[in-house]
């Protein structure tokens, strides 16, 4: 397994100058260094390549997330939003290709953060994400990139809540690229078991998130690190384990996680690198 992070453990907004955080996290000890996919639509080649360099320059992989907005929803009943998510997914995909980029993960199905004032229909907005989830896995495909859909818990998403439903759409999907994501956090909240929830996704699981249950890093909560190593052990993973932790309010990023008090008690740069350090020599003891 390789072990990464998210940049936004150190940042407010949905995008950022990702150059500093590759160098960063080679130096803190990660493999790979996750981006969000807001700012990559509109980056020149100049700079997806420079990205990319740097990525490899440092050793460093990099992994794509992404919570589609209201009008790029798959799963809408609106036609015109579901042809923009595919134009919108497409030229991503395409862009990923160029910056080496092998795996995106999130909500890819559906949008996030969803608006519950809104009637739900999950039997037809499934339907149509199926439908137009299996079209984009055969772009992901084209491009060398894994299109991995995430479980999400009952407040953020309402399609995918958990591994069983993740398999069950990807297996309606029928596509090897579209694969099953995990996350610690909202597992935690939805799955009877978390160490029978990664067994039930067994090699569909494409991408696995960790964190612990209020979002701290890896290490300093009561997420049942043993079971998930053993259970990742037990289906011969050998994917990404990216932690995302989300400690700071303010900001986008603050607003959208619901973080409303600073979840360190020193929030200055050392610290949080300090203890991004510790918490992927831990996740690595554990789980590998």
């Amino acid at each position: 397994m390789k072990h990464g992070i998210y940049y936004a453990y150190w940042e407010n907004e949905w995008q950022a100058d990702y150059l500093p955080y590759i160098e960063k996290v080679a130096k803190l000890g990660f493999d790979i260094l996750e981006i969000g996919a807001s700012p990559i639509p509109t980056y020149s080649e100049s700079q997806m390549k420079e990205i990319r360099d740097c990525a490899s320059a440092n050793g460093i992989t990099l992994t794509c997330g992404y919570g589609p907005h209201k009008s790029q929803n798959l799963g809408s009943a609106d036609p015109a939003v579901r042809a923009n998510a595919k134009i919108f997914i497409t030229d991503l995909l395409q862009r990923l290709e160029k910056m080496e980029i092998h795996t995106i993960g999130g909500g890819l199905y559906s949008y996030w953060p969803v608006d519950y004032s809104q009637p739900i229909d999950k039997s037809s907005d499934w339907a149509r994400s199926v439908e137009g989830v299996a079209e984009m896995a055969k772009v992901a495909d084209a491009c060398g990139v894994s299109y991995c859909l995430e479980v999400l818990n009952r407040y953020e998403g309402y399609l995918l809540n958990t591994a069983e439903e993740a398999v069950r759409f990807v297996k309606e999907v029928g596509h090897p690229s579209a694969k099953v994501m995990l996350d610690t956090f909202h597992m935690n909240i939805e799955e009877d078991s978390i160490g029978g929830a990664i067994r039930r996704a067994g090699k569909m699981l494409g991408h696995f998130h960790t964190g612990e249950c209020n979002r701290r890093v890896s290490g300093r909560g009561r997420i049942p690190w043993r079971e998930i190593g053993e259970a990742l052990r037990d289906i011969n993973y050998q994917g990404a384990v990216v932690m995302e932790p989300f400690v700071k309010m303010g900001g986008q990023v603050g607003s959208d996680i619901k973080v409303w008090r600073e979840l360190n008690p020193n929030l200055d740069s050392k610290q949080l690198d300090y203890d991004a350090k510790r918490a992927v020599e831990f996740q690595r003891y554990m789980l590998d």
